[in-house]
């Protein structure tokens, strides 16, 4: 049995009405003390607590206490839903229908960026349903916003279960044909949201691919798939991911940031990713129909070491490079540019359809 319950989070102008309005918080907890928090604003994920072996529960979720924390660091994107596009377009243009599509460039003025100057992340979303497990809440993005042709509805449902099951569904509709590609931007950290590198450093990570995007040092898609087997990115099996990083450190990202190749069945939702933190037992699973995960392991958080400006969270926790990692279920990135990619056109009567299920729970003993 789930309940769910809301409180005020703060208050925020909305950039789509320029009104104020109260951000609302809802909160999903499970029987077995498992709960997760979620925001209006920018549909996001503020807070994901979570048991280990021994049944103590911890935040394992990056975010912030209020409204101003999220302002603060809105190019972080914590916990926050990413669209319409998410990840980069190159040149923040392409073509569709025969016609050249300019978006918003905001990041560098060199490409468009999870959605540009206001994406979903930056607007309120409104309540459209409660539920006994969860609850829905929906954005109206107009036609031209950001560069982006025709008006879409989207719908997300967050869900929660006994089982440790969180999911999110994802659908949206268009009055016109659009380009589609919507993420969750949550930072994750097993042994809890402020214990930083040296614990991120001790997970261990699995995701089921065997290519992933190539990119070049912007990190813009070149059109070609890297096969993985013998190389520091292959997670085929459960491997520490601090090790990886170790082995990447000199790359240009300096950690991981890309986007692994799944190739599930858009109609069956299945396990792509594992991430296990040995110490406290705690293990996330990611279940999709998306074709691709994208993994981030926060390269562009602060480094303190080198003396970069704090980034103060929850609880005052800091929030360093390489303390975090992100399991994005998406579609390839820059799909519009590349048509060898699986399509993210969105045509009116159309349904596009992402579910993705987190799975948590705790090993009774050490791996």
């Amino acid at each position: 049995m789930v309940r769910v319950t809301e409180d005020v989070f703060g208050i925020a102008v909305n950039p789509m009405s320029q009104k104020s309005e109260h951000i609302r918080r809802f909160t999903l907890t499970s029987e077995k003390g498992m709960s997760v928090a979620v925001l209006t604003l920018g549909a996001i994920v503020q807070s994901i607590k979570v048991p280990d072996h021994n049944g103590k529960l911890e935040d394992i979720c990056l975010g912030y206490d209020d409204v101003a924390g999220y302002y603060r660091n809105q190019k972080c994107y914590f916990g926050a839903i990413v669209g319409r596009v998410a990840n980069r377009v190159a040149r923040g243009q392409f073509k569709m229908c025969g016609k050249d599509i300019h978006l918003s460039r905001n990041f560098k003025d060199r490409y468009h960026l999870h959605g540009g100057y206001v994406g979903f992340d930056s607007v309120i979303w409104d309540v459209v349903g409660i539920h006994k497990d969860g609850v829905t809440m929906q954005h109206i993005s107009p036609d031209g916003h950001e560069g982006y042709p025709g008006e879409v509805t989207v719908n997300i449902n967050f869900s929660l279960n006994d089982a440790g099951c969180f999911g999110m569904r994802i659908e949206a509709r268009a009055k016109a044909t659009t380009c589609i590609n919507i993420a969750n931007h949550a930072y994750f950290n097993l042994a809890g949201h402020g214990t930083g590198k040296d614990t991120l450093m001790q997970h261990m990570i699995m995701i089921k691919a065997s290519k992933l995007v190539d990119t070049d040092q912007e990190q813009i898609p070149t059109g070609k798939l890297m096969p993985l087997r013998n190389t520091p990115y292959d997670f085929s099996t459960l491997t520490n991911l601090g090790k990886r990083i170790n082995q990447v450190s000199r790359c240009p990202i300096c950690g991981f940031d890309n986007s692994y190749c799944t190739d599930v069945d858009p109609n069956q939702v299945k396990l792509v990713a594992r991430a296990v933190h040995p110490c406290s037992g705690r293990y996330m699973e990611v279940h999709t129909n998306q074709p691709a995960l994208h993994l981030y392991t926060a390269n562009n958080l602060p480094d303190e070491e080198r003396g970069d400006v704090e980034n103060i969270g929850k609880e005052g926790s800091h929030y360093v490079k390489h303390g975090s990692f992100c399991m994005e279920t998406q579609k390839y990135p820059d799909a519009m540019n590349n048509p060898e990619f699986p399509s993210i056109m969105l045509n009116p009567g159309q349904l596009y359809d992402h579910q993705v299920v987190y799975r948590f729970g705790a090993c009774p003993k050490r791996i």
